[in-house]
């Protein structure tokens, strides 16, 4: 199935109400630039000017988070925008059903498995919608508080592809599902991480482009067209492995196309895994 076809396929599962009108960017608003920060001399420079020539060459609003635990490096790029999150909100719904099992003292059950397992691997919506009606709004806010997700809108009326998220909700996501930490016990971030290894060939376009093949990758992926801003088009990854630990989110919307906005990903993950390994 092409990627345009799947797109298609997505909207009508979401349903009439997903083609609303957004409001623009303020005119006039100051361009945002690339701000980069590292221990390792040399790469936040590097960083800041490869993510930038690869930012300018593209069309469309694009936000961008950079991390690398080995050499302390943050990049950014619009961190606080807000973007539809089409289906990257599913790691949100994952990681969500991990921590409310977790505070019930159980494990997952089979159904629950199976659901997850097709949502994140195959990203597929109707286990998504189910598991976005057994959790409801309230237990998944309580894990985005627990997360720190502050900026993390949940879509109403059941449109959880409508969900408002940013770069820096979801790099607190990943940084919450690969390091060991309070909200979710190793054995169940090591669940999502597995899950997120697994998606299908044809989803796996995005922030894993350009890492070497040695290298570990989990991702989640989201597309979505809308009658304003054109295509969102998303791509969160978590890498280990060569001496780093480092993950990537894009978010893009004004894209022409879903593969257009692929392309904009894809050559900012580049630059990204070049300079990182290049180090």
């Amino acid at each position: 199935m092409t990627h345009r076809r799947r797109a298609k396929a997505l909207v009508a599962v979401l349903g009439a109400g997903v083609l609303i009108s957004v409001a623009a960017a303020p005119a006039g608003a100051a361009t945002p630039t690339v701000s980069c920060t590292s221990a390792k001399a040399g790469l936040a420079a590097k960083l800041k000017a490869d993510i930038t020539a690869a930012v300018n060459a593209r069309g469309g609003t694009i936000a961008v988070g950079v991390y690398d635990r080995s050499t302390r490096t943050i990049c950014t790029l619009r961190p606080t925008v807000r973007y539809d999150s089409a289906s990257v909100v599913k790691a949100t719904v994952l990681a969500a059903l991990l921590y409310d099992t977790q505070k019930q003292g159980r494990g997952l059950t089979d159904r629950e498995k199976s659901l997850a397992t097709a949502m994140i691997t195959k990203s597929d919506n109707a286990s998504t919608t189910t598991l976005w009606k057994q959790l409801g709004l309230t237990k998944i806010k309580s894990f985005l508080t627990a997360a720190g997700m502050t900026h993390t809108v949940l879509g109403a009326n059941g449109y959880w592809g409508l969900t408002q998220i940013t770069v820096t909700d979801e790099q607190k996501l990943l940084k919450l599902l690969t390091a060991p930490g309070t909200v979710l016990t190793d054995g169940r971030r090591a669940y999502a991480l597995k899950l997120m290894s697994q998606v299908i060939s044809s989803q796996r376009w995005g922030t894993p482009y350009g890492a070497p093949s040695t290298v570990t990758k989990a991702l989640k992926n989201g597309w979505l067209p809308r009658s304003t801003n054109g295509w969102r088009v998303h791509s969160i990854g978590a890498f280990k492995g060569n001496g780093h630990d480092y993950f990537i989110s894009v978010l893009t919307h004004g894209n022409s196309t879903m593969d257009y906005g692929i392309g904009t990903i894809q050559n900012i993950a580049k630059v990204v895994h070049r300079d990182l390994h290049a180090s």
